[in-house]
Parts: C-alpha cells; sequence; structure tokens
C-alpha cells in the first residue's frame, strides 16, 4: 500500500531486514530536532493533517484476492490493518519538520479508541476512499480521525467511523516527544476539538473504574447473583450444584485459542510487530469465536477499546486468547486476550486485550459465567457492549442508506 510506502520515506527506514540496524542508527542523529517544548512548535490545523487515499479495488482487480473473504466481502482484518497505517501517517503529516529530511519523531499506535460500522459488508468489487485528519492534541498524544466510503452509484457513501489515539516518541523511539499544537477554524473544528477533550476524560473515568481496580456497582452484583440464581438445580437446592437455563452456554464452552509466530515481514517501521497485524490476528480469531458461538456469520459492529500495553518484537510467540463475554439478542461481545513470550523466556507478558462486537443472522444463546472471575468478565463484557453507543448505532438498524457525497476538506493529498 502507498501509506506504508510513504511511511517509511519519512521516517527513513530500509524495507530490507539487514539493513533495519544501520537506518535505526542514522535516526539518533534527529535528536536535534526535537522541540525541547510544545510552545517551541508551530501550531497546525485540521487540513493540514488531512489525507485521502484510495484503494482501488474496483479498478485494479489484482487487489482484490488480498481483501477478499469466501463470502465475497472485504476482509475486515485487513481494513483494520489500513487503518493503523493511516492513522500514523496523518500524525506525521500534522507533526511535519520541513527543515528535517526524516521526521525526528516515532509515532506510534497507542489507542483504537473506537471503529463504528453503518453497513453490514462491504463489496469486494467497488473502490473504497480514506480520509482522515488529527482532531485532538495533546502535548504528546495526537488524536486522529479517519471516515471510510465505498463507491456506489457513482457516489463514495459512508461505512465506517474510526478514532485512534497515536503518541510520539523520540527518533529512538525511547521516550516521549512533544508534538504541534492544534488550532481548530470554525465551530464543527471546535467541536472536534471538544469531543477529543471529552472522549480523553471518558477514556481516564472508564479506566479509573475498570473492574480490575474497583468492585462492581451494587446493580451489577445483583445482576451476577441473579444469573447465579438462574442455575441452581432446584431438585437438590444447592449452592454447588448447577444447571443452565434453556438457550444458554457456559462461558467457558466459548472459548478459541490461536498461537502466531512474529516473523520479520511483519514488522513496523521501527522493527516491531505492526499494530495493524495484531489487530487483524485478534479480529479473525474473534470473528471465528463468534461464528463458532452463534452458528451463523457474524457481522462487526464495533471495535473499541484497544490499549497497546507492549510492543511486540520480533522473534516472539504470540498467543491469542478468545471468549464470548456478553450477549443480547443478536449481538456477540468478545474479548480477544494476547499475550507474547520470546523464544528464549516462557514466561508470558499481556500485549493487548481486544473487544467487539459482532451482530450474528439469528439470534444467539444467552452466555453464562461460572466462577467470579468469569463474572467479572460478564461485567466487563457487558459495559462495553454498553458503551459503544449502542442507541446510536443500533438505530441505524445497522444497514444505512446511500447518504449522497461525504463534505470532505480541501486540501492535497500526499502521492
Amino acid at each position: 500500500m502507498k501509506v506504508r510506502d510513504k511511511l517509511r520515506e519519512i521516517v527513513g527506514v530500509s524495507t530490507n531486514w539487514r539493513d533495519h540496524m544501520k537506518a535505526m542508527e542514522e535516526r539518533k542523529l534527529l535528536r536535534s530536532f526535537l522541540a525541547k517544548s510544545q510552545e517551541a512548535l508551530p501550531p497546525r490545523r485540521m487540513k493540514d493533517s488531512y489525507v485521502e487515499v484510495l484503494l482501488p479495488l474496483g479498478s485494479q482487480p489484482e487487489l482484490r484476492e488480498k481483501y477478499l473473504t469466501v463470502q465475497n466481502t472485504v476482509r475486515f482484518g485487513r481494513i483494520l490493518e489500513d487503518l493503523d497505517s493511516l492513522g500514523v501517517l496523518i500524525c506525521y503529516m500534522h507533526t511535519k519538520v520541513h527543515e528535517a529530511k526524516m521526521s525526528p519523531l516515532s509515532i506510534v499506535t497507542a489507542l483504537v479508541d473506537k471503529i463504528d460500522m453503518c453497513k453490514k459488508s462491504l463489496s469486494p468489487e467497488r473502490d473504497i476512499k480514506f480520509t482522515g485528519h488529527v482532531s485532538w492534541v495533546g502535548k504528546t498524544s495526537m488524536e486522529a480521525k479517519m471516515q471510510m466510503f465505498q463507491l456506489q452509484d457513482s457516489e463514495f457513501c459512508p461505512v465506517l467511523e474510526a478514532t485512534f489515539v497515536m503518541v510520539a516518541r523520540d527518533s529512538e523511539n525511547k521516550g516521549s516527544a512533544f508534538v504541534n499544537p492544534l488550532i481548530p477554524e470554525g465551530p464543527k473544528e471546535e467541536a472536534l476539538f471538544r469531543q477529543g477533550e471529552l472522549n480523553k476524560g471518558r477514556r481516564v473515568a472508564f479506566s479509573s473504574m475498570s473492574l480490575l481496580k474497583m468492585a462492581p456497582s451494587a446493580e451489577e452484583r445483583t445482576t451476577i447473583h441473579e444469573m447465579f440464581l438462574n442455575t441452581l438445580d432446584q431438585k437438590t437446592i444447592s449452592f454447588q450444584s448447577r444447571v443452565l437455563p434453556p438457550n444458554a452456554v457456559w462461558m467457558e464452552k466459548s472459548k478459541l485459542k490461536s498461537l502466531e509466530i512474529c516473523h520479520p515481514q511483519e514488522r513496523n517501521i521501527f522493527n516491531r510487530i505492526f499494530g495493524g497485524f495484531l489487530m487483524r490476528k485478534a479480529y479473525e480469531l474473534g470473528w471465528a469465536t463468534a461464528c463458532n458461538f452463534g452458528g451463523s456469520r457474524p457481522f462487526v459492529v464495533a471495535v473499541d477499546d484497544i490499549m497497546f500495553q507492549k510492543p511486540v518484537e520480533v522473534g516472539s510467540l504470540l498467543f491469542l486468547s478468545s471468549q464470548v463475554c456478553f450477549t443480547q439478542g443478536n449481538y456477540i461481545q468478545v474479548r480477544v486476550h494476547s499475550e507474547v513470550a520470546s523464544l528464549h523466556n516462557k514466561e508470558h507478558t499481556t500485549t493487548n486485550v481486544f473487544h467487539f462486537t459482532f451482530m450474528s443472522e439469528n439470534e444467539v444463546p444467552l452466555v453464562f459465567p461460572r466462577t467470579y472471575g468469569e463474572s467479572m468478565l460478564y461485567l466487563d463484557g457487558q459495559r462495553h457492549f454498553n458503551s459503544m453507543s449502542a442507541s446510536d448505532t443500533m438505530k441505524k438498524d445497522y444497514l444505512l442508506k446511500p447518504q449522497g457525497k461525504p463534505r470532505l476538506l480541501e486540501t492535497s493529498v500526499p502521492q
């Protein structure tokens, strides 16, 4: 993809694995271009970082094989990879240093805040357009908002909205670095910037209320206790004797696992495993879990709160564990846990936790926890399901009709 070629050009790294260390040594010389404070950097506008990229699936059929599913739709895992690369490029456009041939910053994905789909599936025979720009800036972090459109009846119609959070590091990717301040222009951009502030506050509040830090609320405790009572065997009236209600599945029976060897081919421009690759593998395992659980083809509705806690080194063993943790009607909430171990060290370290919301073609069974730990997973899944703007997403009925041409910011498109 041209976006990744552009990123290599901006960072100045080689596509050859053997030349990578030499390129990283050269990046050390860029430290002199790093700002000592944010005030020392020139402010930027939203249109300065605007990027528009075409994925010509319709006009270049040779691309389709990479994006094709057996159901003749577009692989969403590939879209996740493209969004990750585009988000990084957008932030490099915002922080461009005109005096330097290469960027002194190392920009990496910190968080996928939210991805909302408004169409069940995409055609692999029509062109796709990605657009995006920086919508909020902190001291060392940036929020990139992206949209995806697909050509339909000679018009590009919206199919996806995404919000990623990127962080800036120094030229060697060892410490944080300041980024250019953002100046919104006009009411719409000011509203976007305020929303970025609200998003940050929401993430902080959500993290502080984590079930790993605080006990469940009174309402949540009642929910779990009622579920426990519904599984008691009425014949024995014993706390130890548990039976499932009709149309229900024990949570422990909804798991799938996979293992990936992290080869150099999947590395990013900083010699770590590409975040988009991790998202694709997690999504595909999550999709398979939802498919196996629901008994029919699932469609992704939303992706949220993917925190990149630790980079994945080339050569690591990547263990992925997927589990259905909450269901409601046709909806399946899937949690995918990612951890790594080096070839020489058997100790496992968590790198990511992914949250996917799927919609099945048919109504799915209820999922019931057996243990306290599973009960916390259930409540966590319920929280993520409820936080995905369900009232907005589901009102769309997940099948938006074409809404005409999107309004795009007018600026030059990087080649």
